[in-house]
């Protein structure tokens, strides 16, 4: 089968992903509405994940068991998705950004965290390390949209018919209402400045894509581009398609490992806020 552009790939891979599980789910009420969650471990910094577009906490049910070992770690369930309730507020990054901050707050967990997001979970990550980057120790994108994913070659509106039919069948109102807002949320991660005491990974998919097309040359492109963003990075390219979470979880590990040594080290990591 020829592979097509990465959002198409996310979305087969939401499909195929039930299989695997994190142990533990439950369910808290924060600011009125009913997040589910999962915490485990012991230790800090605190690792926490954001799942991608259309995705569950249970992407990182291969990450999850070493991420554990090491210290203690938070993953979720955005508004919408999974047994949290959906949320009247828009779909953007501001708005998960600080509903994810309410969750830390409420599970008492204090910054700085190593952030760990794919696909737009990255981008959310973003907007979270760039707005908050005294309570950032790290961040992890895995194969994160770009902050101008939308833009050009990538606008929704020029995607091939194949991919506007599979994502209007498959998607959930949450996950459609995510995609109108992504421009913004890009836009709100732009204006921001990159601290450059925040270390960051970019772990990027090299099989993403497959035949040549505009828009697969545009996602490439933009992939390449993201570690540019953050000077000083650490870009990892990984033998895998765009779920690496998944498909190649060994690399998400280690970059996780790596951003906990960092975290670790006296005069590297970001001071906890006082």
């Amino acid at each position: 089968m020829t592979k097509r552009w990465h959002w198409g790939s996310l979305w087969l891979v939401v499909v195929l992903s039930g299989c695997a599980t994190v142990p533990g789910a439950a369910t808290a009420t924060v600011d009125g509405r009913q997040v589910e969650y999962v915490l485990a471990g012991q230790g800090e910094p605190v690792v926490v994940f954001e799942n991608g577009l259309g995705a569950t906490l249970d992407w990182w049910a291969k990450v999850w068991p070493d991420a554990v070992a090491q210290t203690r770690a938070l993953a979720y369930d955005r508004a919408g998705y999974g047994r949290s309730d959906a949320a009247l507020e828009p779909r953007d990054g501001a708005h998960v950004v600080e509903e994810l901050r309410a969750l830390l707050r409420a599970r008492q967990l204090p910054p700085p965290y190593v952030l760990v997001g794919h696909s737009l979970g990255g981008l959310y990550m973003q907007l979270f390390a760039r707005q908050y980057p005294g309570e950032v120790a790290a961040l992890v994108l895995v194969d994160s949209t770009h902050p101008e994913q939308v833009k050009g070659a990538g606008n929704p509106e020029l995607w091939p018919v194949w991919l506007k039919v599979v994502f209007r069948a498959t998607a959930s109102a949450t996950a459609r209402q995510e995609l109108a807002a992504l421009d913004a949320t890009g836009d709100a991660v732009s204006r921001l400045p990159v601290d450059p005491s925040v270390p960051v990974w970019v772990l990027s998919a090299r099989h993403a894509t497959g035949a040549p097309s505009a828009l697969a040359d545009d996602a490439d492109r933009k992939r390449t581009d993201l570690a540019r963003l953050y000077p000083g990075s650490t870009q990892v390219w990984v033998d895998s398609g765009h779920g690496i979470p998944l498909e190649k979880p060994e690399a998400v590990v280690l970059a996780i490992q790596e951003a906990l040594r960092v975290a670790r080290t006296p005069g590297t990591g970001v001071p906890k806020p006082q």
